[in-house]
């Protein structure tokens, strides 16, 4: 029987049931097994595999449609793909606009190593800079901060045909909203610290794939790495993905309201939300997002009045990261390698009332707008 997403993440993972048992097994701790005669599997050391990864991997590989693994965090995910990937000789193709630390990571660490490094025009564009050659396409779309939107199924197409394989950072549209793996890419990558866990107290990333080969180079990256995570925090990932769609349903729903009211004013200019029908990045969005996230991101013009408009917000934090349950707000040009005006705004929506929400960022728009 087919299931709709919110009776999919809430039962994803799950053990089979058994008598006495816990529907959602609390977390394994534990740095070793009782292990006779040679290795056979199963579990043998921690660094190789716990139980609480299992029932997480288990559930968020239903939702993505292969196979996943966790990793300590989303640049741990990140770096499980990029690094045994590319080798001297090698060429990664990036997106202009996207997560800053990936960009820092492919120009001071592979490039150094032999790795040729290129950039192209975030959206529509990025499709056509896939050419013969390459060996990595890393997509983002939606792509942090600028909100671009590009044809994953097209980058996947072209970038197969040249004899690349293609990842995509799926953490802005979750696996709820998007599904890279079934748009062709061979890499759905995301930071799990975002949306998935929501709750903006941990650290956690993850990798799908729906090829064997794949999945074992990974696996034998996070083995030999050591990029693993605590079973604490995976078993909290794991409760909190159970109201993943019920969150997103709030955060999309108000991102989209605020935008409107945003778009609607004439002290605020560039506002972007891939679900509002009149951004540049909708049309193509809807072909492949069934849901378009919390973010909003507009620009009050200058840096005195971005903070200003930051710090008279009562319900919206001024802090980093996103996908949580709180709404948060920054200015995006205090950090480097953004490249944005001076009061561009990336807003998360968080699941507070809308009305509250909406009420609270109009008073703060209409007391921080430059006097006339």
């Amino acid at each position: 029987m087919a299931r709709s997403d919110g009776t999919r993440v809430v039962h994803a993972g799950l053990p089979d049931p058994a008598h006495g048992e816990p529907l959602l097994p609390g977390p394994e701790f534990a740095s070793l097994y009782h292990l006779s005669g040679d290795p056979a599997g199963g579990y043998e050391y921690a660094r190789y595999g716990n139980r609480t990864w299992a029932g997480y991997e288990a559930a968020l590989g239903e939702l993505e449609g292969g196979r996943a693994l966790v990793f300590a965090s989303g640049m741990a995910a990140a770096t499980a793909v990029l690094l045994p990937t590319l080798a001297s000789g090698d060429v990664l193709l990036l997106p202009e606009d996207g997560y800053p630390a990936v960009r820092t990571l492919a120009v001071e660490h592979l490039q150094p190593r032999g790795v040729e490094v290129r950039f192209a025009p975030s959206g529509p564009a990025f499709a056509d800079a896939v050419e013969d050659g390459i060996t990595l396409v890393w997509a983002e779309s939606p792509s942090n901060p600028g909100l671009e939107v590009c044809d994953l199924r097209d980058v996947a197409r072209r970038a197969h045909v040249a004899g690349a394989v293609v990842a995509v950072d799926n953490t802005l549209a979750t696996p709820l909203g998007q599904r890279p793996l079934e748009l062709g890419a061979d890499f759905s990558v995301s930071s799990d610290t975002k949306y998935v866990s929501g709750h903006s107290d941990l650290l956690l990333g993850h990798v799908a794939v729906d090829d064997d080969g794949l999945f074992d180079r990974l696996l034998s990256w996070r083995s030999t790495a050591g990029s693993i995570p605590g079973p604490f925090e995976t078993w909290l990932a794991h409760r909190s993905l159970g109201t993943l769609e019920v969150r997103l349903e709030r955060q999309c729903a108000t991102a989209l309201a605020l935008a409107e009211i945003l778009a609607a004013r004439d002290d605020v200019t560039g506002v972007r939300y891939p679900g509002l029908p009149a951004d540049p990045a909708h049309e193509l969005a809807a072909t492949q997002m069934t849901r378009f996230g919390g973010i909003v991101v507009f620009d009050l013009g200058s840096r005195e009045r971005a903070e200003r408009f930051l710090a008279l917000c009562e319900l919206v934090a001024d802090a980093t990261s996103f996908g949580g349950v709180h709404s948060t707000a920054e200015r995006r040009a205090r950090w480097p390698g953004n490249e944005v005006g001076e009061g561009f705004i990336r807003m998360s929506v968080g699941c507070e009332t809308p009305g509250d929400l909406i009420a609270d960022v109009t008073q703060a728009l209409d007391r921080s707008a430059p006097h006339t």
